[in-house]
């Protein structure tokens, strides 16, 4: 598909078509949570790699994730601090996440919310999106529009004033564990005076 105008982009997402658009991180690769299966089948991704609920608003995580009273204080509290901005909280998953985004099973999800005020504008017209870097599984993640646009001619990317890179790095992944916090994959974000 050719680089469209967000207008495009948004109503190609909500008929269950892949979009890209440009993050506070690397650029995102999304479809409909339900629809998940598409970015599998374009990033010839393993089915054992789940992807990343992205949302527009801290408010509108909590609804797909469940946790004790005390869990959900020490979840908001880290949100507050780091979101929205360039952290993943991975936090178990109410059954609101299509089994498509984690196909292990694992009962978790990846939850982010961009700083970036375009990705933002489109996730508050979309809703939550299933999202990951656009590229092909194990490559490096494109970081222009154009980029993904030659790379994946199927998927609606956003057209933008200019085409500049995106920062090139991805958020900071750190997962809830009975006994606090795992740093999973180190970003953007410094997390190490987390509790």
């Amino acid at each position: 598909m050719p680089i469209v105008p967000i207008d495009r982009a948004i109503v190609a997402a909500c008929q269950g078509r892949a979009i890209a658009f440009p993050t506070d991180t690397v650029p995102a690769l999304a479809t409909r949570p339900i629809d998940a299966e598409v970015i599998f089948d374009l990033k010839q991704r393993s089915h054992d790699k789940p992807l990343i609920l992205m949302v527009s608003d801290v408010a509108e995580l909590w609804q797909f994730t469940k946790g004790t009273d005390r869990e959900l204080a020490i979840w908001q509290s880290v949100a507050a601090r780091y979101l929205p901005g360039a952290v993943t909280l991975v936090l178990p998953a109410t059954d609101l996440i299509p089994a498509v985004m984690n196909p292990l099973g694992t009962q978790t999800i990846g939850l982010r919310v961009p700083a970036g005020e375009i990705a933002r504008s489109i996730l508050q017209a979309t809703g939550a999106l299933a999202t990951t870097s656009a590229n092909l599984s194990g490559q490096p993640p494109l970081l222009t529009m154009s980029a993904i646009s030659d790379a994946f001619p199927e998927v609606f990317a956003l057209q933008l004033a200019a085409d500049l890179p995106s920062a090139g790095q991805p958020s900071t992944v750190i997962a809830w564990q009975q006994t606090g916090w795992k740093l999973l994959r180190q970003g953007a974000v410094d997390v190490s005076d987390l509790d």
